[in-house]
């Protein structure tokens, strides 16, 4: 410092200069010393999710292969119950009695062609074969494929308006079973809150530009916390009658289609589940014809449906 101006020197700003450069760049480094070390938790974590899926679907493929070669081996067998009891039904036609155990044991073999259906088309999935989709077209045409059980009870199903228009490029069949077993699993799931009527909503949830998320609302009692992480499993079921494979299949469709779903308890009641998917599907390319978008028999625009209405 000069003692006669009390002002630095040269030397002594050009030091100043460089002390401050050293401590920017401190700065910066200790700045991305922590972005890094973040960023490197995130990816472990990501990994070890990555991981942990792989070893759920390597899990997953090996009991479906195993599900999947008893059923066929059950199959061949029921073919032949089913045609004996038909016989025996038919010899049995004057006597009534009699009759209603033979319908009994036909009603059985049916309930185990159905198991044995579910379980080979978990063990054995088929490959998409994706077509532009009108989403609020295949909600409708679901819904009509459960307008019996959806009588019975008297429920209530509706599909949301902001379904409209939306188009996405998937799979119509894959995309039509996941939908048609969260709906039914909506139309199970326990008693309604105040004993109102078993209310559903097929809807849009919020999404990145690429993806959609379609979500089945209902108004029961929710999901219980320690069910939500087990309740895609195979066979895992809280329900007298069922496979306990209907959710497991809407997952592994989901995957199928690229896809995710999860189930989450709705902050005004009632259980959601959520199916994202991309807007278009590349895995497989559509066969020749599919260039339409798809639409069924449910083109109407016939939004809520009541008990009455599919009586």
């Amino acid at each position: 410092m000069n003692t006669m101006t009390g002002e630095p020197t040269q030397r002594e700003r050009e030091l100043a200069a460089i002390i401050d450069s050293y401590n920017d760049v401190t700065e910066q480094l200790k700045s991305a010393h922590e972005q890094l070390r973040d960023e490197v938790a995130r990816l472990r974590e990501e990994v070890a999710k990555k991981s942990r899926l792989l070893r759920r679907r390597e899990k997953l493929a090996a009991l479906g292969e195993m599900a999947a070669g008893v059923a066929h081996e059950i199959r061949n067998p029921l073919g032949g119950i089913r045609l004996l009891v038909s016989l025996l039904a038919k010899d049995l036609y004057d006597r009534p009695e009699t009759l209603i155990l033979v319908n009994k044991i036909a009603g059985g073999v049916a309930d185990l062609e159905a198991l044995v259906t579910d379980i080979l088309e978990f063990g054995r999935p088929s490959d998409p074969h994706p077509m532009p989709l009108e989403l609020d077209i295949v909600a409708l045409a679901t819904i009509e494929m459960a307008a019996g059980r959806i009588a019975r009870i008297g429920a209530e199903v509706r599909v949301s308006e902001d379904l409209d228009g939306v188009v996405i490029h998937s799979d119509q069949a894959l995309l039509q079973r996941a939908l048609l077993n969260l709906l039914l699993n909506a139309l199970e799931a326990g008693e309604p809150q105040a004993e109102q009527p078993r209310r559903v909503v097929i809807g849009l949830r919020p999404a990145p530009r690429e993806q959609v998320i379609i979500s089945v609302r209902d108004n029961g009692p929710g999901i219980p916390a320690e069910m939500i992480d087990r309740i895609f499993n195979p066979f895992f079921t809280t329900k007298n009658q069922g496979t306990g494979l209907g959710l497991a299949i809407v997952h592994q469709i989901a995957e199928t289609l690229g896809g995710s779903v999860w189930a989450a308890n709705h902050g005004e009641g009632g259980a959601v589940f959520s199916l994202c998917l991309p807007r278009c599907l590349e895995a497989a390319q559509a066969p020749a014809g599919h260039g339409d978008v798809g639409r069924t028999r449910a083109g109407r625009k016939n939004r809520g449906f009541e008990h009455k209405e599919v009586a």
